[in-house]
């Protein structure tokens, strides 16, 4: 999934639009995509600012709402602007092209959130969560098999079967994923480092992003150099310092409406981690996170012992 698709540039006399094309701007021309956020965002809260081409010199600046996009054009447009080296912009309205990328699109994704908001949340020490299927317990990182909450909710079944129609997975087809875990992560709360627990879930782990975007790390560490407490509650801190050089690290973005697949070697021996971040940086682009981001996570619960392959991150084999 990559970084947001925008059109060509409308006239000043066209339709608003939440996202600005600013020509004139950019690395290419002595200023950081830091400093043109900080410039902008005195006009109102920012999506993010984004190269628009591969020219350095025209960026997009996305805003959270269409009257901060106004302002800003309206101030800045054709006029010099001494906060950003004098240089004069030239800003027009652009707008983000939809994308095939996308699991589910803009209207499902609200219907999706407004199925979630209109039933209960249960708070966490900073984020907020709700389980179907079964609950998964923080404190031991397992479920309790015993303990059928019920059948998946009747708005996730487009989620479902899209899922099942995944190509190149040899047993997509037979997936019944039962277990559901909707999170909602407030603007800057991310996710401590953990692999989910072997014993707990089957192979396959499918997570939708949805509202936000969020960077996802990835750490394999050196055999028994870090294991993870399975007694620990989830506001637990990292166990390990920014500044270890016992694991390898790879990041990839997660933008709104995507869909996530962890399976086999990136499932069961690779922690994944959200780092605790307002603003995340992606191929010299400036993303600032949203209000929230909800994520819905479907697993299937394992009914026996893990015999993977990797037997020194498997709590069944240990």
């Amino acid at each position: 999934m990559g970084l947001p698709r925008f059109g060509r540039p409308k006239g000043f006399e066209g339709d608003s639009s939440p996202n600005l094309y600013v020509a004139n701007c950019g690395p290419a021309v002595g200023l950081s995509y830091d400093s043109i956020a900080s410039v902008f965002s005195a006009f109102g809260e920012l999506k993010g600012v984004f190269a628009a081409d591969d020219s350095g010199a025209r960026v997009i600046v996305s805003y959270r709402d269409e009257s901060s996009a106004t302002a800003a054009l309206e101030a800045f447009d054709g006029h010099p602007c001494p906060d950003l080296g004098g240089r004069s912009l030239h800003i027009r309205y652009s707008v983000i092209q939809p994308t095939s990328q996308d699991f589910v699109s803009i209207k499902e994704e609200e219907e999706l959130l407004a199925a979630v908001d209109a039933r209960p949340w249960k708070s966490l020490s900073k984020r907020r969560v709700q389980h179907y299927g079964y609950e998964f317990c923080y404190e031991t990182r397992n479920v309790n098999t015993r303990r059928k909450l019920g059948e998946l909710p009747s708005f996730v079944s487009l989620i479902l079967e899209r899922i099942s129609s995944f190509p190149n997975l040899d047993d997509s087809a037979n997936i019944v994923l039962d277990q559901l875990t909707v999170n909602e992560y407030p603007t800057g709360v991310g996710l401590s480092p953990h692999v989910d627990t072997h014993s707990a879930f089957e192979g396959f782990i499918f997570s939708l992003s949805l509202a936000g975007p969020c960077i996802m790390e990835f750490r394999q560490y050196a055999e028994c150099a870090w294991l993870p407490n399975h007694t620990s509650s989830p506001s637990m801190k990292m166990q390990s310092p920014e500044d270890d050089k016992s694991f390898l690290r790879r990041a990839i973005y997660l933008p709104p409406r995507s869909m996530l697949l962890l399976s086999g070697e990136a499932r069961y021996a690779w922690h994944h981690y959200i780092p605790h971040h307002k603003i995340d940086l992606v191929k010299d682009s400036v993303i600032r996170r949203g209000s929230r981001r909800v994520s819905f996570t479907f697993r299937k619960v394992r009914t026996g012992p893990c015999q993977c392959e990797f037997p020194q991150y498997c709590d069944s084999q240990r």
